[in-house]
């Protein structure tokens, strides 16, 4: 489960012992009970009637935090890591203090702390169902998703990862984030606007796990695409709406991509979520140049940075995720638009050559050392063996159906290019035909009929690699 990081521990640590020595610690920890009311009870006093109302006298609210009481509230924030600290918070009711907190402090760093605090509580299962089931602290969480402060954005995603994750209580936090249309609009305004790369992150993993859990959320999301000016009626608008979800998307992707490619995962996974339905794919195929921009990304992505000629075939193990969704938005677009400016055939190529590349790496993945001197179990290297076997599977699935769809799609004079500058060398159409054999005869039958009035000799090479090929063409 998603933690969330904190400041590292102050000083006192000697003199803290020697209060609990005495029976004043919380569980099994060193950590004391009475300090630990004393930083709740000044959080209180924060929040208490008569500190606001002299704060609402001021033209500007306390928007900074003593620096005593940051040290104070930081270290409770490390400790909430803690099982039991966690547990005696929330005997306390320091969830409905941290409430108070929210939704009258104007301060960003204490907002961001007491998030993270709940954050953390949230990891353990009896306090999230606790905290979730709590409607009145369930609005002012979400209401944190309008904030203007990114750290407290950041912690407020992960709190919402965290409980989005637990099984018991994900329904309840989609069906409060259906009930607020608002929720849309700011996701869509941190993907779209945001530098913040951790955040990007967070909010992206927030965004898979909503439309993983239901589809129908997905949906209405595509389907809504935006606000319209509140005095503009929408029949009478002819511009597009404020936020669209599948260029916001796109943004973060640019974004993040920008600092590691390693980071795109969520970002590929969310498209290829949108792709399983027809609007999805509408959604990003329907604007020519929202369907170019992320064309053009996924294509540079798969021939420039994934899985390259120089990478050792082990690179494929570290993404072999990624490159699954990638290559799945790819295909999708690939099979929906084919009329589109930005696919022309030429493109075909390199994609060929990629998809090649990646399946010539699965084979060596795939390849088991006759002897292993790991020190784990058999057992445990059967369980992994397995999964790795099973994300590769999907993944060749995946590839094989686009290079299909692409062969397909050649045309004499592509076909002879692709000779000429290497991409369909005897070597690369073998390692193609190994995969889309017998699943696929009619497509590389097809293509050996082209290939041999291009290049005879080599589709009589081919053909000799492949003896049920000669008998059927």
């Amino acid at each position: 489960m998603d933690r969330n990081p904190s400041p590292p521990l102050t000083g006192r640590d000697k003199e803290e012992k020697e209060e609990v020595a005495g029976g004043d610690c919380i569980g099994s920890t060193v950590y004391s009970k009475h300090w630990l009311f004393g930083v709740l009870s000044g959080l209180i006093q924060i929040v208490s009637p008569e500190n606001t109302k002299s704060n609402s006298d001021d033209e500007e609210q306390q928007t900074e935090l003593d620096e005593e009481m940051e040290n104070e509230i930081c270290r409770v924030w490390d400790m909430s890591m803690d099982e039991d600290v966690a547990l005696f918070l929330q005997e306390f009711n320091a969830p409905d203090i941290f409430m108070g907190v929210l939704a009258k402090s104007k301060c960003p760093r204490l907002r961001e702390i007491c998030v993270g605090i709940l954050g953390n509580m949230a990891c353990f299962q009896e306090i999230c169902v606790s905290i979730s089931s709590d409607k009145n602290l369930g609005q002012v969480l979400l209401h944190c998703l309008y904030d203007s402060d990114p750290p407290t954005l950041l912690e407020t995603s992960r709190l919402l990862l965290t409980c989005l994750s637990q099984a018991e209580v994900a329904s309840v936090w989609v069906e409060r984030i259906r009930e607020h249309p608002a929720i849309y609009d700011s996701i869509c305004f941190i993907m779209s606007s945001s530098t913040n790369v951790d955040l990007l992150v967070k909010v992206g993993e927030v965004v898979d796990k909503l439309f993983d859990l239901d589809e129908k959320l997905m949906l209405e999301w595509v389907r809504n695409g935006g606000t319209q000016p509140l005095d503009q009626p929408q029949e009478e608008s002819e511009e597009q709406p404020v936020f669209r979800l599948v260029p916001c998307v796109l943004e973060a992707a640019k974004q993040v991509r920008s600092e590691n490619p390693e980071w795109l995962d969520v970002y590929m996974h969310i498209l290829q979520l949108l792709t399983t339905v027809d609007d999805g794919i509408q959604a990003i195929v329907h604007c020519p140049d929202t369907g170019k921009d992320i064309w053009n990304l996924l294509f540079d992505l798969v021939c420039h940075e994934f899985c390259q000629s120089d990478d050792p075939p082990i690179i494929l193990q570290e993404q072999k995720t990624v490159l699954a969704s990638v290559f799945s938005v790819l295909s999708a677009i690939y099979a929906s638009q084919t009329e589109q400016e930005y696919l022309k055939i030429e493109k075909d190529l390199p994609l060929i050559d990629s998809l090649i590349r990646v399946l010539q790496n699965m084979e060596q993945c795939q390849k088991k050392p006759e002897n292993s001197a790991e020190s784990n179990t058999e057992e445990t290297k059967k369980t992994d063996l397995t999964q790795d076997d099973f994300h590769l599977k999907i993944l060749k699935d995946i590839l094989c159906e686009f290079l299909s769809n692409i062969f397909q799609a050649l045309t004499k004079e592509t076909v002879a290019q692709g000779v000429k500058e290497g991409q369909l060398s005897k070597q690369k159409c073998s390692s193609a035909f190994q995969n889309l054999l017998p699943f696929y005869s009619p497509v590389v039958e097809d293509f050996i009929k082209i290939l041999r009035e291009v290049d005879k000799a080599l589709a009589d090479d081919l053909e000799k690699s492949f003896p049920s090929l000669k008998v059927q063409t």
